[in-house]
């Protein structure tokens, strides 16, 4: 059977861009007549047939949307993305449109090979979840003529509609919150510079630390992943520092999860001895027995302004590129301890 002919297709005849194909054929303005014309005439001579019935009864519906995400997110304990990804296609679905996942394997990032959902003309726009190299990103911007938006993460080079987690004053908020339990003694887990997440978070950690005269010490800057592969699932053991912290702030409930067992198999007590807080609200089944206090991600908000954001752009709107924050809050559970007496490095 025949592959169906999408926007993106003639675009790429015309050497136009899939707005302009789009507003041609759906009598938007915008577009000369003369181009108008020429554009429907390819598009009978291609075979292109006219968007559903479920598609005319809305704007921004029964679009084909690709969700992209790195291989390396979807590790063993079943991901904080995959979870976005279920959220984005119920989203997508209420909205008149299908979703589709493809996990792009680290060699093909590597290699600049373009996802199987945009080599074969599948979607109609895409959604990436999680950050993904910066040439990468830099060689799909050259290389594809479909939209796209990034979900959790936005990019530096170059401009792109993004919807992040309140990162920095989520994190400034976690920080606090020990400061108020009477921890002074603070240590952070995450990479930094891995993402612009976990990044944004450390300055969020700093922020608080500075407004009540602390020093951000370097050896309580901790590691969470391969500096390399980026995975923290393996090739990768978590050190901690041999003068403990009273608290640890940790860049996602993962990372404090794995902080929680490495500080029980040395002894100490998570909150008794040393508290721990996290990020996102998600944790991995049978990674520890404690419940983690942290500061939810509203995914459902994030997946709803991803979702707008795409089909809006499908459909040809044309506005400024954007990047939405979108808030969450503190959720408290049992990591936490009010802090007396003598600090946990004496």
């Amino acid at each position: 059977m025949a592959k169906a002919v999408k926007l993106a297709d003639i675009a790429e005849k015309m050497n136009v861009s899939i707005v302009t194909v789009s507003k041609a054929l759906s009598g938007q303005k915008g577009v000369s007549e003369e181009m108008r014309e020429k554009i429907k005439l390819l598009a009978d001579e291609m075979g292109y047939r006219q968007p559903s019935a479920g598609r005319t009864t809305g704007k921004n519906t029964g679009y084909s949307i690709g969700v992209l995400v790195g291989d390396r997110y979807l590790d063993k304990y079943g991901s904080f993305y995959w979870n976005l990804y279920q959220e984005v296609a119920a989203r997508a679905l209420s909205a008149g449109c299908i979703a589709t996942l493809e996990a792009l394997a680290a060699q093909n990032e590597r290699s600049h090979i373009l996802p199987t959902l945009i080599r074969e003309n599948r979607v109609d726009g895409i959604i990436i979840v999680g950050i993904l190299d910066e040439d990468y990103l830099e060689f799909l911007h050259n290389n594809i003529r479909i939209p796209m938006v990034y979900l959790d993460f936005y990019a530096k080079r170059h401009g792109c509609d993004a919807v992040i987690t309140d990162n920095y004053f989520g994190m400034y908020k976690l920080t606090n919150y020990l400061f108020e339990m009477g921890h002074t003694e603070i240590a952070y887990v995450g990479n930094l510079l891995a993402t612009e997440s976990i990044t944004d978070r450390y300055f969020g950690y700093a922020k608080a630390l500075m407004e009540h005269g602390i020093p951000v010490r370097e050896d309580w800057i901790i590691d969470d992943r391969n500096r390399v592969t980026g995975r923290s699932d393996t090739g990768f053991e978590l050190e901690l520092p041999e003068q403990m912290p009273t608290a640890f702030v940790c860049n996602c409930d993962y990372a404090a999860g794995q902080v929680i067992r490495k500080l029980q198999g040395m002894g100490y007590r998570v909150p008794e001895d040393i508290s721990i807080v996290g990020y996102d609200n998600y944790i991995y089944p049978g990674l520890c027995d404690v419940e983690i206090t942290t500061y939810e991600v509203d995914m459902k908000e994030m997946a709803r302004a991803g979702i707008s954001l795409i089909t809006r752009r499908i459909y040809g709107e044309s506005f400024a590129h954007r990047i939405f924050t979108i808030e969450g809050h503190i959720v408290l559970k049992e990591s936490v301890a009010r802090h007396f007496g003598s600090t946990g490095s004496d």
